[in-house]
Formats: C-alpha cells, sequence, structure tokens
C-alpha cells in the first residue's frame, strides 16, 4: 500500500549537511570531505525527510491504517527499530526522489508495553532513476497495558548514611545529638567529618549535645511542595549550647513566629518506624 509516491528530496545532497553530519557524530573519515566526496551512508533518510512543512507526496494510506489501530483501542506508539541497505554512494549534486509503501502488517503481538500490532513501511531511495538505498522503519502501535501501581509513600527521604556519619545516625536513634571532637586539638565540629579541620588530626571521640540552641537563621519553606512535608514550615540553622551548629526543623511554634535568636529545644521526632530526627522546639518568650 503506498504512503508516499514520486516524493521529492527538498536539498540536493550538499557538502553543509554532511559537514555538519560528520561535526555531530565526531566522524572524521575523509571520504566525507574534498572534491571527491560522498554522504556518509547513515545519512540515507536524512535527504528525504519533510522537516516541519512535510511533503505534499503523502498519500492518506498510512494516516487512515493509524486511525484504524486508534479505534481498535491501540492508542499508543513506539517506534522499534529501522533498517538500511545501501546501494549505492550518494554525492554532492545527487537529486533525490523516493517512494514509500506500508510494507507489513503483523499479527496481534503482546508484549510487555500491551497488545498490539508492528507496522513497517519501507522507502526506496533513487538517484537518477538509480536505486541508491532502501530505508525499512518499524513502529508498534499499541493498547497500553495496565500497570499495578504501587501506593504512593509519602515518606520523608531517608538520610544517606556512610562510614563517616554512622556513628551520628546511631546515636539519633537511641536519642543522642552527638558531637564530634577532635581528641588532639579538642576542637568540636559539625556535620561529622574523617578528620579535624582545625588540626588535621584523624582521631576523635564523642561528646553529648545538652540539646539548648538558639536560631542563628532560618527560612520558611512554601515551595516546592512535597508529600511528605506540609509547608509553609521553618527551617532553621540552630546554634547549640557547644557553639556548633546544625540545620533542622523548628517545631511548636507558627512558622511566621519563629526570629533570630529565639531559644530552642532539641526533641527527637520520629516520623515512621524507620526515621528519627532531631528537630527544635521554639521557646516564645
Amino acid at each position: 500500500m503506498p504512503a508516499t509516491v514520486a516524493g521529492k528530496g527538498k536539498d540536493p545532497v550538499n557538502l553543509p549537511m554532511i559537514r555538519h553530519w560528520c561535526e555531530a557524530l565526531g566522524d572524521t573519515n575523509p571520504a566525507y570531505t574534498g572534491p571527491d566526496a560522498i554522504a556518509p551512508p547513515a545519512m540515507l533518510q536524512a535527504w528525504t525527510m519533510g522537516g516541519l512543512t512535510g511533503h505534499t507526496a503523502r498519500t492518506t494510506a498510512y494516516d487512515e491504517l493509524l486511525g484504524l489501530l486508534d479505534a481498535a483501542g491501540c492508542t499508543a506508539v513506539v517506534a522499534t527499530d529501522c533498517e538500511q541497505e545501501y546501494l549505492r554512494p550518494l554525492r554532492p549534486g545527487d537529486e533525490l526522489t523516493f517512494d514509500t509503501v506500508i510494507e507489513s502488517v503483523s499479527d496481534r503481538k503482546t508484549t510487555k508495553l500491551g497488545a498490539g500490532y508492528f507496522v513497517t513501511t519501507r522507502t526506496d531511495i533513487r538517484t537518477a532513476g538509480e536505486l541508491a538505498g532502501t530505508h525499512r522503519f518499524r513502529i508498534l502501535k499499541y493498547a497500553p497495558a495496565r500497570q499495578k501501581q504501587p501506593p504512593p509513600q509519602h515518606r520523608r527521604p531517608r538520610p544517606v548514611v556512610n562510614r563517616d556519619n554512622a556513628g551520628f545516625w546511631a546515636g539519633v536513634e537511641r536519642h543522642e545529638l552527638l558531637i564530634q571532637r577532635c581528641t588532639d586539638c579538642r576542637t568540636l565540629r559539625f556535620p561529622w567529618l574523617p578528620g579535624c579541620n582545625a588540626c588535621g588530626c584523624l582521631d576523635w571521640d564523642t561528646v553529648r549535645a545538652v540539646g539548648d540552641g538558639t536560631v542563628h537563621s532560618y527560612v520558611v519553606m512554601h515551595h516546592p511542595p512535597f508529600p511528605a512535608f506540609d509547608p509553609p514550615y521553618a527551617v532553621g540553622l540552630i546554634e547549640l549550647a557547644e557553639g556548633v551548629r546544625i540545620v533542622s526543623n523548628v517545631i511548636g511554634v507558627p512558622y511566621d513566629k519563629v526570629r533570630i535568636g529565639m531559644p530552642v529545644r532539641l526533641e527527637f521526632q520520629r516520623y515512621d518506624e524507620e526515621l528519627v530526627l532531631p528537630v527544635f522546639r521554639g521557646v516564645m518568650g
């Protein structure tokens, strides 16, 4: 069944298009440059493409076939593969004509995407009446299979636990906020690091925070909304009594009442069976 009859390439084979193709693909084959240049064979389809305005030589056969498949419930489409056969090289100045036929429609097939039909078109490309190559293009027109959707997981994101911070998260699970302390210069550090950023020592122990702090800075989160969160809410940079700072939620007071310098008190809040996080309850004067 013909889909395109006596179509014409919109441009002759030309060196600028060859150059752009080779630059895009990083192809430095010398056969594609110079006075005796040929076009890369894989460009075969490029010379026949209709661009945004299409080709006037198209028939209605292909669209009618897709319409029939739509009516049969095969409303989705995916390209599956293409095959090209090269019979003679194309050179700058060659003007191309082509004909496209619907070569085959398969029996109904069942795939993971859904049940449908493979439709194959074949385009014969000629120059000066001589067959230069053939391009086959295959799609699957199918009825989407029903996918079992897992229930939405409105859970807070999990912290990234690694060998450098595992001790901190183990402490949080025990409702302890642990601060690293260098065993050499005794500098406290947070967040946890493999070594001291003051003296470079790799040895450390921990100090348990007493839990008192103040809001050093804060932001109120409005967007983007996530299912596990309920904006607007305040996120504070909390300066602990020990002198280090931690980012966490400020709870217990309206978000628009949080202020820099506000006293806060450490609490541990369980969000689900796996996740406990340190948060800070604001103390309003």
